[in-house]
């Protein structure tokens, strides 16, 4: 448990800001369990960082546990970052983390659980798009602003998402968008506007294209994403890229 404890003040830049840092541990014991062992039956996400699990605890409470590739070390690098950044925000519009579970090569996340998916779930589908009316859209997409607007501006920190897109707007029970996944984030100083990185990542159609280009990243970066999303909700078409192809336009083309 020592060892455990830690590693979570090792990430964090400053654990005098974390009250009871042991209070963010899960037992990983206890996680196995409520994920049935991580039975594939449970799995509600995946992606390069590892899969996502549906898990239900003793007490009956759902949450969605993240479960991270031990092969990967851009996953142990998005689980250090998750647990600096989300210990330390709490807005309504972002997915609360319940805390982690470490176990040897094991690095979990354990968050609230979302019963009504994520964006792309509804928006991409002609059936499932047809229960989104206009308020309810309305609802979301002010959702994500207000989430956008404390992460920019109004928290402690001043933070850019950079992979802000529909399958990381997650939905609680009343279709309340919460901003999920702070892997890919980062945190700008008090009188920072602006950075550049070598290594580029995110999504491609939902990046700002002098960031996919050039690497250079701002406020404006998750701006241009959320701008993205705000055409993908209205249209109901996914976006693929910033640029012209031969033989197709982009979404932000056909809407012009």
């Amino acid at each position: 448990m020592v060892q455990q404890v830690l590693l979570l003040v090792e990430v964090l830049v400053d654990a005098s800001e974390i009250t009871n840092v042991e209070s963010l541990q899960f037992d990983f014991e206890k996680i196995e369990a409520a994920t049935d062992k991580f039975s594939d039956d449970n799995i509600i996400g995946e992606g390069g960082f590892g899969k996502v699990y549906k898990g239900v605890l003793l007490e009956g409470k759902e949450v969605a546990v993240k479960r991270f590739s031990m092969k990967s070390l851009q996953g142990l690098e998005e689980f250090k970052n998750e647990v600096l950044l989300i210990a330390k925000l709490q807005h309504k519009n972002l997915v609360r983390l319940l805390g982690c579970g470490i176990e040897g090569e094991e690095k979990l996340l354990v968050y609230e659980f979302m019963p009504n998916k994520s964006l792309d779930f509804f928006i991409f589908d002609s059936k499932r798009r047809s229960q989104l009316d206009w308020k309810t859209c309305n609802n979301i997409i002010s959702g994500i602003a207000r989430g956008l607007l404390y992460l920019h501006e109004d928290s402690r920190l001043k933070i850019i998402h950079r992979d802000l897109k529909p399958s990381n707007v997650l939905l609680d029970h009343d279709m309340v968008a919460k901003i999920s996944d702070f892997g890919m984030a980062r945190i700008f100083c008090e009188n920072q506007n602006i950075a550049s990185t070598k290594r580029v990542v995110g999504t491609y159609g939902y990046m700002a294209p002098e960031y996919a280009l050039e690497g250079v990243f701002s406020v404006k970066s998750d701006v241009f994403s959320f701008g993205v999303i705000l055409l993908e909700i209205i249209s109901g078409k996914r976006n693929s890229g910033f640029y012209l192809t031969e033989h197709a336009q982009t979404l932000l083309t056909y809407v012009c």
